[in-house]
Parts: structure tokens; C-alpha cells; sequence
């Protein structure tokens, strides 16, 4: 949902677009619940780390398969390293 939401804002036009806006609403709404489902288990910490790093290497990628961003190597080792984080967060978790 994380991707959902950042990905359906680039459609909203500031939200000026009425189902664009619907849907990214409703995403933001169910990634906020979700994290909040996730908290339960999970410190804090991690959990928002892990959130907001699926959110951004999500995003980026669909953005490079999906609209037509630069595919260059140097971004896609990047999002690479920003997935090694939240495993390595996950993994190494104590809850």
C-alpha cells in the first residue's frame, strides 16, 4: 500500500483529480493500519524503517518499470542497498 498511495499521487495533479485522490487517500490510509498491525510485533523502529524503505525502493522502482523514470544502474544498486537495509533491520530484529 505504501507503493500504491506514492505512486497514485503523482496521478492526483495536487489533488485536483477526484479518483486519483479517492484511491491514494484509501492507500495511505490502509498503509498507515498496516503499520500499525505491524508495530505490534515489531519495535517501532524497525517497523517504520522497513515501511518507509519497501515505500521508497517500491516507488522508485515502479516508477523506473511504470512511467517511464531513467533506468540507470547506479539507482537500481541503490534501491539494492536500501532492500540489504530493511532485511538486514528485519533479520537482525529482536521481536
Amino acid at each position: 500500500m505504501e507503493i500504491a498511495w506514492a505512486v497514485g499521487l503523482k496521478f492526483t495533479h495536487g489533488f485536483t483529480r477526484l479518483w486519483p485522490s479517492v484511491w491514494t487517500l484509501g492507500t495511505m490510509a490502509l498503509s498507515i493500519y498496516l503499520l500499525s498491525l505491524a508495530v505490534r510485533s515489531l519495535p517501532i523502529g524497525t517497523a517504520y524503517a522497513v515501511w518507509t524503505g519497501i515505500g521508497a525502493a517500491g516507488t522508485a522502482a515502479a516508477g523506473m518499470l511504470f512511467l517511464g523514470e531513467p533506468r540507470e544502474w547506479v539507482k537500481v544498486f541503490c534501491i539494492f542497498l536500501i532492500l540489504a537495509g530493511i532485511a538486514g533491520l528485519r533479520l537482525f530484529s529482536r521481536s
